[in-house]
């Protein structure tokens, strides 16, 4: 069974599951409840995504090193609790006619400083439960249920807030975040708090960075996230308004054609592993990375009719491409750093990816805002595509070198 065999990250995954399915209802919800029910404006909408990533950004590096230091399952149940709170407090603020864009801002600020401590513990917690050898089927089943969130959730969400409104659909993602602490409570392997030291931060930041900066696969995995996610942030911040409001589209039909489209990501999460073995994980990184520059170019050429076939293609190879890139940086992080370190790592590379989503979707909602939503669409796909070049580092540097055959002490 692999990783699946080990019974503290079955509980891991069905945790990772609940909370993935959540987070794609809300992708959905959020900006709708802003544009339907609060009026907001496109550059409105692009400020919710900004608030979103805004504490990668600020907090990211700080953040892991400090994971590096404590124990982490208290930390993602924390954090789930936290998120499950906040997110719950729209429907109820909506039930009792009080909800506003301030308060839709602060709570989706506040669960994103939460999804900071959470996604870098996450990813860091996922080596003390399994064994190196099954760490790429874990990584593989965890993006697994990310694939399934992306295919089942638009469309769960879509008839959700067709049916019931946006307040119904934001309810159930706070149940999601419930259920996930619930199974995270329930892992028994100790988790044992990192031997005490005296520690300074920015000296423990600096270790971090320069581990990354000396590698070759680390350096253009990082580079490579940062870019694409800027570019692709600014796609992100307007699509949904593009879809509504240019095209023309329910919020069933939105989360309908976001399920059509997304039927890669699934396919990415069955075969991811056996492309590595194939190719080889460094080139499939690199193929993977070329892949999603791309399918990004038929986004903006979506249309009524016929020309909605354009966003289903684009979705499922962008889709597909952005889990394999997922599976093998991920790998290549958790074997290429030393432990002690892992959490520092994995913050840089999130910081580098969630870091830029800010920037990206704010600049997503001035170019729409001046030029118009398919101009800026065009500029973001072409931006994604040129990130792929960075990645030429991992592709060069990583022929002869997987986690697979890389050694370093544990």
């Amino acid at each position: 069974m692999g990783a699946l065999g080990n019974r503290d990250f079955r509980r891991l995954w069905l945790a990772d599951l609940a909370s993935q399915l959540g987070s794609r209802i809300d992708v959905l919800a959020v900006p709708l409840l802003a544009v339907t029910t609060l009026g907001a404006s496109v550059f409105e909408v692009s400020l919710l995504r900004t608030a979103e990533y805004l504490p990668y950004l600020v907090l990211g590096l700080q953040v892991g090193a400090w994971c590096d230091r404590v124990r982490h399952r208290p930390v993602l149940i924390a954090a789930d609790l936290g998120r499950a709170l906040l997110i719950a407090s729209i429907p109820v603020a909506a039930l009792l006619g009080v909800l506003g864009l301030p308060h839709l801002l602060a709570v989706v600020l506040g669960v994103g400083l939460l999804g900071v401590f959470f996604d870098i513990a996450h990813q860091t917690y996922v080596p003390r439960l399994v064994s190196r050898e099954d760490l790429p089927d874990a990584n593989a089943r965890l993006q697994t249920n990310r694939s399934m969130a992306a295919v089942a959730g638009p469309g769960v969400a879509g008839l959700i807030v067709q049916g019931l409104g946006n307040a119904a659909a934001l309810a159930v993602d706070a149940v999601s975040y419930l259920w996930s602490a619930l199974w995270l409570r329930r892992i028994e392997t100790p988790d044992v708090r990192p031997a005490a030291r005296e520690r300074r931060l920015l000296r423990e930041i600096a270790e971090g960075l320069r581990v990354v900066r000396g590698n070759r696969v680390l350096l253009a995995i990082s580079a490579h996230g940062g870019v694409s996610s800027f570019f692709q942030s600014a796609h992100l911040a307007i699509v949904v308004v593009f879809l509504s409001r240019d095209v023309g589209l329910s919020p069933w039909a939105i989360g309908l054609l976001g399920t059509a489209s997304l039927t890669g990501a699934l396919a990415a999460g069955l075969t991811a592993r056996r492309l590595g073995e194939r190719l080889g994980q460094a080139r499939a990184l690199w193929g993977s990375a070329v892949l999603f520059g791309l399918a990004y170019q038929l986004y903006p050429f979506t249309g009524r009719g016929w020309a909605l076939a354009c966003y289903v293609v684009a979705g499922f190879f962008t889709s597909y491409s952005v889990i394999v890139l997922s599976v093998f940086g991920l790998g290549f992080q958790q074997t290429l750093a030393p432990p002690e370190l892992l959490g520092r790592v994995n913050s840089i590379s999130q910081t580098f990816i969630y870091g830029a989503a800010p920037l990206g979707s704010l600049m997503g909602g001035v170019l729409a805002s001046a030029f118009g939503m398919r101009v800026t669409l065009h500029i973001a796909a072409a931006g994604v595509l040129a990130s792929a070049v960075l990645m030429l580092g991992a592709r060069q540097a990583g022929d002869a070198l997987s986690p697979s055959t890389t050694t370093r002490t544990r």
